[in-house]
């Protein structure tokens, strides 16, 4: 078995840190607007995951910094960094899709990228691990 890594598993890799990291910025960001301006984002009808818009704010702001974290020890290429990155970015997912009804289209963007995220962290996983010395 070659000891040498692909590539291609390595540019999955940096592509999955760097979105993640673009992700919890961008969650930090939704999140400072949510917490100073909770007049900022247009509340729709009835909702399953009806919350205040400063408490969307402090769930945004505190999974920007946990999906930044992620993406850092993605970048360094911890294994324990892509497990818990697919995890943030299922939860990040999660989280823009009862986001919905405030930023439909962002939201749908931030879906993607998370789905991106997922598939880059999962392809070539044993690709991208270090090789053991």
């Amino acid at each position: 078995m070659s000891s040498q890594r692909s590539s291609w598993a390595v540019a999955y890799a940096l592509f999955a840190a760097i979105a993640l990291m673009m992700i919890g910025v961008f969650h930090f960001i939704a999140g400072l607007v949510g917490i100073f301006d909770d007049e900022f984002y247009v509340v729709t009808n009835k909702w399953v995951f009806e919350f205040d818009t400063t408490t969307w704010g402090w769930i945004h702001l505190i999974g920007g910094v946990l999906v930044v974290l992620a993406g850092l020890s993605v970048l360094k290429g911890h294994m324990y960094g892509r497990i818990i990155g697919t995890i943030v970015a299922s939860v990040s997912a999660i989280v823009n899709f009862a986001w919905l009804p405030y930023q439909p289209v962002w939201s749908t963007l931030m879906i993607a990228l998370s789905i991106g995220v997922i598939w880059a962290l999962t392809v070539h996983g044993r690709d991208v691990a270090m090789p053991s010395q």
